[in-house]
């Protein structure tokens, strides 16, 4: 059986999963090998398999793999054999590891095995070494192929951690981690211990994948999630949104230079400036404030920063936003502190340089 590591995921969460038999992941995000793992070892140790890694040095070690699923314990029911390595198996391996999977499949024995692998593209998975893990046995995709999977991915990732996130949550989430998903996985770990650590059974860890469930889920909104990811600055990106909004040039400069010094995420900044250019856009082309999520308090500030603004300056601020992502990931050379008050600025209404 093949799968994709976003549809085996939430199944291998579940209370009761077989395990036994071949087991194949393979995928360039080394973090989703890891979460498999995680989700596999509880239903191991529930069903008492003395767990064990290998590595392939070479096509040899394929007879010590061979050679541990054979033995028996006198205090395991059965092996879990975590192996790792590139090298592939021989004809004579390859027809053992048929059998294994074959017996696992009659329940003649327990025993599981777990490859993980580098990507393997469709010529690979043609091959006869590949063969035993598809037909017989658990072929896992660890990869991950457009930000939506991201995304799903790591709600599934907070409700372990006792999380719900709004839709904007998870809009500055992605934006101030850069869509890295280990970077996200991290910040969320963090905030459930600022949020929910009253939620889990144990306080020992967080659930691993299978481990202690949250009794329940905290609820957090952008107000939430941007007060946990400011640091120690006088000034946070809300205040730069109403300075701007206000159209409070000077009150924009010096915020920026605040947050400059105390080393806010250039990230979280471009969030704040392109969240407000985005939503007076939509406003300008005669959308309704409520439906976009503005708040009440705050519809006066963007109607007024509308009526500041003309199409044809609104039509540039893609271009500008664009350079600003650039500059902040080093793409081109312009300072991204410079373009970021240049965009902030421009939202205010004042204009430094002519768009090009």
């Amino acid at each position: 059986m093949q799968d994709t590591f976003i549809k085996a995921y939430p199944k291998l969460l579940q209370p009761s999963v077989g395990v036994a038999g071949l087991w194949l992941a393979h995928g360039d995000e080394p973090l989703l090998s890891q979460w498999l793992m995680d989700a596999l070892r509880p239903h191991w140790r529930a069903q008492n398999y003395a767990i064990k890694r290998i590595e392939l040095i070479s096509v040899k070690s394929w007879q010590e793999v061979l050679s541990e699923l054979g033995s028996q314990s006198l205090f395991d029911d059965a092996s879990a054999l975590i192996v790792t390595g590139n090298h592939k198996p021989d004809k004579a391996v390859i027809a053992e590891l048929e059998r294994f999977a074959i017996e696992a499949q009659a329940g003649t024995h327990s025993h599981s095995l777990l490859w993980l692998t580098p990507k393997q593209d469709k010529r690979s998975q043609s091959s006869k070494w590949f063969a035993p893990f598809a037909q017989y046995g658990n072929v896992i995709d660890c990869n991950l192929y457009n930000e939506q999977q991201r995304q799903q991915l790591l709600q599934i990732q907070a409700q372990q951690f006792g999380l719900r996130l709004s839709q904007e949550a998870w809009q500055l989430l992605m934006s101030h981690t850069e869509h890295h998903l280990l970077s996200a996985y991290q910040t969320l770990w963090r905030l459930s211990y600022l949020f929910a650590p009253q939620l889990f059974e144990s306080d020992d860890a967080k659930p691993t994948s299978g481990d202690t469930q949250p009794t329940s889920t905290v609820a957090l909104d952008i107000a939430d999630l941007q007060a946990a990811l400011v640091s120690d600055a006088q000034f946070s990106v809300f205040d730069l949104s109403d300075a701007m909004l206000a159209g409070n040039s000077a009150q924009v400069a010096k915020i920026i230079f605040q947050l400059k010094s105390t080393d806010e995420p250039t990230t979280l900044v471009l969030w704040a400036i392109s969240k407000d250019m985005r939503q007076i856009i939509q406003l300008m082309d005669g959308q309704d404030p409520q439906a976009l999520g503005i708040w009440r308090s705050k519809q006066g500030l963007y109607q007024q920063a509308c009526r500041r603004q003309s199409k044809q300056q609104t039509s540039e601020w893609p271009a500008l936003l664009y350079r600003c992502d650039q500059a902040i990931k080093g793409l081109i050379r312009q300072p991204a502190w410079e373009l970021l008050l240049q965009a902030a600025l421009e939202l205010a209404g004042k204009r430094l340089f002519a768009m090009r």
